[in-house]
């Protein structure tokens, strides 16, 4: 049977709810004080690591923030130590025993731990790993120093998969474009029993309000169109749904939306 563990890399304090989902009026919060932090008036963000044990495969999704990574213009990414590596290895997860990692987009947050500093330069942090990236985002973000620093050592390395139109690792593992937050942005299926979404979902508000986008969705039209989509599929099938910031967990439709059972 398939083996799911999150692996949590980091948490912090981010905008008031109504400046990251604009389109939810603070009265919605208000009456809805598990999603947010009402005593800070922030949403609290977390970074974490999915890690998929299924066909002899051992699966990274989504690599969190990184260590030591120049972010200036985010103080909460800038230069961390995290001591991610450590909770990997409780975890029961060495570097070298990674067969795959997937991005499920290429924002910083989601690709740090691809590539450690080794000798002052950025290599690879899975030897073995095949990694997946998204040809959209690629193309998209060039220029981007996240990609840089995270993307193209990998690409070097002769590691990297550049993927379009979906991509099955294996019967039980299919990736599938979601485009919208970002052009690349995809979910990764596991069976029937589970997607894995990144951020189509920031917070479980956007499951009740599937139409609510935030700040970072590029596309508003396609994130909405996408979201639904993944959403109803989870719901009919009783999967769960493993976002990148949150734990998520099974659906269920509720009027013109959805909820976390």
């Amino acid at each position: 049977m398939p083996e799911i563990t999150r692996v949590p890399e980091k948490e912090w304090p981010t905008r008031p709810p109504t400046a990251m989902f604009a389109d939810l009026p603070q009265s919605f919060w208000d009456t809805r004080p598990h999603l947010w932090d009402p005593a800070g008036g922030r949403l609290v963000s977390r970074t974490h690591t999915w890690v998929v044990r299924v066909n002899g495969l051992v699966v990274l999704v989504d690599t969190g923030i990184g260590d030591g990574k120049d972010r200036p213009g985010i103080p909460a990414f800038h230069r961390l130590d995290t001591g991610f590596p450590a909770r990997l290895a409780e975890a029961g997860v060495e570097a070298g025993d990674v067969d795959v990692v997937v991005n499920t987009h290429l924002h910083a947050d989601h690709v740090g731990w691809n590539t450690t500093l080794a000798g002052g330069e950025w290599v690879p942090t899975f030897p073995r790993a095949t990694y997946l990236f998204p040809a959209a985002d690629y193309e998209h973000f060039r220029g981007d120093p996240v990609l840089a620093d995270s993307i193209q050592p990998v690409i070097d390395a002769g590691q990297a998969v550049l993927w379009r139109d979906g991509h099955r690792i294996a019967d039980d593992l299919v990736l599938e474009p979601a485009p919208g937050h970002t052009p690349g942005s995809s979910v990764l299926k596991l069976r029937e029993d589970a997607v894995f979404v990144g951020d189509l979902l920031h917070n479980p508000a956007q499951a009740l309000e599937p139409d609510s986008n935030s700040m970072f969705c590029l596309d508003a039209t396609e994130a909405r169109s996408a979201r639904r989509r993944v959403l109803g599929w989870a719901a009919d099938h009783g999967a769960l749904v493993l976002p990148a910031h949150f734990e998520g967990g099974p659906v269920v439709q509720e009027g013109a939306g959805f909820a976390f059972a």
